[in-house]
Order: structure tokens, then sequence, then C-alpha cells
């Protein structure tokens, strides 16, 4: 992840020689969110830390490229929606997320941290990467990996991939402490192309089915019914999740860069 970090920032200094007048470097912090099966309303009930590093290249007053290496920590569960369907189904998870993340931005008003009168702006920004995710949930006491027991039924050798593309997207708003400091509060949202970031999806497998293929913990991780309720809800091809919208985070967070100034990139 660093190494792509760095890279991206490589990369943006090469292609930008000419055009760039400053560059900065920073990290933030923050919280994360997740939406999705087991948080469909948007709850914010289950808030997990955030942060990482960024580095800008600030091309003009008006526009900026910026790449971040994040971390970020999602999760939810079924017990704390009012829903009566998700209180009996009752899964849950936690994810670690790690991303590489380039995007650019636009300054409603010039920013120049250099200059009095252009001291802060609100911007917006999009741009994509890829993430990692590996959603496990808590099972007598020990926290158990989802993917790799197939809960909604998938064949050995066709799980979910754990690394796919996002799409970021959001605004935010920066201020100059002085010359070299500058405060970034930002709002980031995900789009994703995966609705497994919380491991369902689709519909309930057929038990015996699946503990041939996996084993009696894939069984009882894939209907946890049988923990709230007599009577068991996870009857073979009945909705488990809703496959037609894919999951989603977003973060919040606050940023502290330091302003280089011009500099020439490396000669290669």
């Amino acid at each position: 992840m660093v190494r792509n970090f760095l890279t991206a920032i490589i990369v943006l200094c090469l292609s930008l020689p000419a055009m760039a007048q400053s560059y900065e470097l920073g990290a933030w912090l923050g919280v994360s969110n997740y939406f999705g099966d087991l948080n469909p309303n948007f709850g914010i009930e289950r808030l997990g830390p955030a942060g990482g590093l960024v580095g800008r290249v600030n091309v003009n007053p008006r526009v900026s490229f910026k790449a971040s290496a994040n971390y970020a920590n999602v999760g939810y569960r079924d017990e704390l929606s009012n829903n009566p369907f998700q209180k009996t189904r009752n899964l849950s998870f936690q994810s670690h997320i790690l991303e590489a993340v380039g995007q650019v931005e636009f300054n409603f008003l010039p920013f120049v941290s250099s200059e009095y009168e252009k001291f802060f702006s609100p911007y917006l920004f999009v741009g994509g990467g890829v993430f990692n995710f590996n959603p496990r949930t808590k099972f007598e006491d020990e926290w158990v990996e989802l993917q790799p027991l197939g809960t909604e039924g998938q064949a050995d050798g066709e799980e979910y991939n754990l690394t796919s593309p996002v799409i970021a997207y959001g605004g935010g708003f920066r201020f100059a402490l002085n010359y070299a400091w500058s405060i970034n509060i930002e709002a980031s949202a995900r789009r994703l192309f995966t609705d497994y970031l919380d491991d369902v999806s689709g519909v309930y497998a057929d038990a015996q089915q699946l503990e041939n293929q996996r084993g009696e913990l894939a069984v009882q991780l894939a209907d946890r019914s049988w923990e709230v309720s007599e009577f068991p809800i996870g009857e073979v091809g009945r909705q488990r999740g809703n496959p037609l919208s894919n999951d989603a985070y977003m973060t919040l967070g606050i940023s502290i860069v330091y302003h280089i100034g011009g500099i020439k990139c490396p000669d290669f």
C-alpha cells in the first residue's frame, strides 16, 4: 500500500512538471461508516476509526491532484435494526479496509496558502482506486473469516474477490493556518463494485450441501437465526440480502498538510 502511494505521487510529479505550482504532504484521522444489506437505512450506530496519508499536487489555485493511502474499519449487526426480519436474520460482520485512491479536486475559490485573501475554500472531488477488505464475524468469542466459508453457497474457488475497484467522491473545506500548514475537513463516499463487503448479497444456500462443501461452521454462520429464534428462517432460496444494490462506505476526517512549495521533480 505504501509503495502504491509513493508511486502515485511520483507519477503525478512526473506528469505535471511544468504546470505544478506547489506540493503538499500530510495525514488525516476520522471515522468511517458502512451502508449495505445490514445497514440499509443509513444508521450511524457503528462508526469505526479511519485515517491515512495524503500527497497533493496543486496545479493552480483551482485544481489539485491528490493521492492517498487509507485505512478504515467498518461493520454492523442486524440486532441494531428495528426491522423484525433483520433482528431474526441476526447476521453481523466487521472488516478492515485498506485502499489506494487518486482524485481530482476543484476549489470553488482560489486557494493559495501564502496569500491572505486566498487562505480558504470549499472544494469538490472525484476519483478512483482499489480497496481490499475481509469480512469477519464473532462466533463463540472468536473472529471467523467469512469469505472462505462460502456462506451463500459459493463453490470452492468461486468465492468473491477481496480486492475490488472503488469510486471516491465528496467534498470538503480547506483553510491555511500559515504559509506552511493547512487544515482540510473532508467527507468522502465510496461507490463499490461488490455487494459482499458484509458477506451478504443473495439467497440462503442448501444447508446440507453447504455442510458437505464447507463444514458445519459454514452452516452455523450462514443462517444465525437459530441463535435468537425457535424457527430458523434460512430456507433454501429465501432472500438473504439485496443483490440489486452494492454496498458502500464513507469517511469523515480532518487532515493536516504541510506545504512544500514548488519543487523540481527528480531526474530519471
